[in-house]
């Protein structure tokens, strides 16, 4: 059984559990108050629950280390992003608050904190997840950390990039670029391979005389391995980055023997130059993929090269521009035009009126 009892003002109760005694301050000067907590907690207890006191316990800082160390302990890439995520974001908002009382409406108040700031629901939604991500794992711990996980809302995103490169624009594009360069933008023009896929690329994982460039499944953003057969412009590309090879540097594409980690003036200037405004380098991951699908290339092969693992992706993808749409139209009045001339006294051209009746005519009015 257990008992409520005082100390100075604030009242107190004590319960068994296991045999272990448990005491908890209500916090209240309310023998009532006193008397709701010991019967809940005696419920919990009842009904083989962890008592409320456990997850009373466990603050916003005991999810984050957790959230972090899962990453560390499965040696994700974007770790990086997740210390900043709670660092910048979620740290300043939710430190010295309990787990328990992280409530949805608590985090409503979060998103209208973070949109006062100005961020972007995109963002936003990266931060929600990583709190979800935070409970999730909580409530997986042994014995849990949370009773249960708080709905946790996202927002709308309106943020999908559409930006491709036409075949004539990439190679004024890539002229405009300094020499460095134009083997990078070439290689994510071919394979639609991400950036730090192409600049981490090491001549072990690459075979001149086959043709080909690898990446093994650690050094994929989706843990699957790729292999990719290139042309003969892809050939000669590596052959010529060969030669330009620097004595311990195994990267492909280096600068002055150490790795590029972005070329952002250089785009900059190259993309004005070309009157290619708001255009990134992963808008060659799209026209890859749009430029292998209308070559013919299956689907199932186009996104084994560029590495996509889920076809939804791939298909957001897969853009249509205005000359598809121009393509489309084409063929739509072709094949309209093979139709009408199968009916009988009409061949190719026509004039509509030859084949409309009185009957017709009389029928309509």
């Amino acid at each position: 059984m257990g008992m409520i009892y005082k100390r100075g003002n604030v009242w107190w109760i004590k319960y068994h559990r296991h045999g272990k005694p448990y005491r908890e301050t209500t916090r209240s000067t309310k023998e009532a108050d006193a008397k709701r907590l010991l019967k809940r907690r005696e419920g919990e207890i009842s009904e083989g629950k962890l008592p409320g006191v456990y997850f009373d316990r466990v603050w916003f800082e005991d999810l984050a280390g957790d959230f972090l160390t899962d990453y560390r302990v499965n040696g994700k890439r974007s770790l990086d992003k997740a210390e900043a995520i709670i660092e910048r974001h979620l740290r300043p908002f939710f430190a010295g608050i309990r787990a328990t009382d992280i409530t949805t409406a608590g985090v409503k108040k979060y998103i209208e904190h973070r949109q006062g700031e100005g961020a972007a629901n995109a963002t936003i939604n990266r931060d929600l997840s990583a709190l979800k991500r935070m409970f999730s794992l909580g409530a997986k711990c042994t014995p849990p950390k949370v009773a249960q996980v708080p709905y946790i809302p996202m927002l709308a995103e309106d943020n999908t990039r559409t930006g491709f490169f036409e075949h004539g624009q990439f190679l004024a594009l890539r002229q405009a670029l300094p020499e460095e360069y134009r083997p990078i933008i070439t290689l994510a023009y071919k394979t639609g391979w991400r950036k730090s896929e192409i600049l981490g690329l090491s001549w072990a994982r690459v075979d001149i005389k086959e043709g080909t460039v690898r990446l093994e499944a650690r050094e994929t953003k989706n843990k699957d391995p790729r292999t990719v057969y290139l042309d003969e412009e892809g050939r000669n590309l590596l052959r010529e980055q060969f030669q330009k090879r620097r004595l311990g540097c195994d990267l492909v594409f280096h600068r002055d023997g150490k790795r590029i980690r972005n070329f952002r003036k250089a785009w900059a200037s190259a993309c004005k130059a070309t009157g290619l405004k708001d255009r990134i380098l992963h808008d060659f991951r799209r026209t890859a993929i749009r430029n292998m699908v209308r070559a013919g290339v299956p689907e199932r092969v186009a996104m084994t090269i560029s590495g996509h693992k889920t076809r939804s992706v791939f298909e957001r993808y897969n853009i249509v521009s205005p000359d598809d749409l121009k393509r489309a139209a084409a063929s739509m009045e072709r094949y309209f035009e093979a139709q009408l001339g199968t009916i009988p006294g009409t061949v190719g051209h026509f004039d509509l009126k030859q084949i409309v009746t009185k009957s017709d005519v009389s029928t309509c009015n």
